[in-house]
């Protein structure tokens, strides 16, 4: 029974989910035209809300500069940045891939403040370099770096040189991997959490699986 419910993980399908940030301020706006999107900020998510996602970046919104591996505190950053856009996008992966990610994620969090975002390889990325430099990454980088362990992505460039713009081509709304479930600013991702959470509350027992409003095209 074991080996079957190994094969059965091994192969039955689940999901993860991808957040691209278009963020506000002069740090994101140097990203921008570094990579030449809009959307400079990815973050590694496991419910399509992204009420539990995690990524490289600000340890305080405020304090573009004081980063590392953080969960993703929606309200805080809605309180910072009301407006800024994200697109999250589904990733369909097995079991065994979804356990191994939760299963990263447990180790970075353990480690999550010797975990720190590699400001000087953002210099380097200009050059082509690809500059790795211990216990540091960016949210891209270190977003290739989990997806490509657990055999969900494979990715063509070394880690330091993966940029969100690559992700993007990789996993979100245009590529062959990635189905767009959200699109809009997070004031609205949010309060369609709250409104969504509200009616499978009045409707439990009826079987409503409630997900993000679907992105206009």
């Amino acid at each position: 029974m074991k080996n079957r419910k190994k094969q059965d993980n091994a192969t039955a399908q689940s999901a993860i989910y991808v957040g691209f940030v278009d963020t506000p301020g002069l740090f994101a706006s140097i990203i921008r035209r570094v990579i030449g999107q809009n959307y400079v900020h990815v973050v590694l998510g496991f419910d399509p809300e992204l009420k539990e996602a995690y990524s490289i970046g600000r340890r305080n919104p405020a304090i573009p500069l004081f980063a590392g591996f953080e969960r993703e505190n929606r309200e805080k950053i809605l309180k910072k940045y009301p407006t800024a856009r994200y697109q999250v996008c589904r990733v369909a992966c097995t079991n065994v891939q979804r356990e191994a990610l939760q299963q990263e994620v447990k180790t970075e969090w353990e480690r999550r403040f010797t975990h720190h975002y590699m400001v000087i390889g953002l210099v380097f990325l200009l050059a082509g370099i690809a500059f790795d430099q211990k216990n540091h990454d960016t949210c891209s980088s270190w977003l290739a770096r989990v997806t490509q362990k657990v055999g969900l992505q494979e990715w063509q460039k070394p880690f330091p040189l993966v940029t969100p713009r690559d992700v993007y081509e990789q996993l979100g709304k245009d590529s062959c991997a990635g189905t767009l479930v959200f699109e809009g600013t997070l004031a609205e991702l949010v309060e369609g959490s709250a409104v969504g959470t509200a009616a499978a509350s009045e409707s439990a027992g009826m079987g409503r699986d409630w997900r993000p409003r679907p992105a206009m095209n």
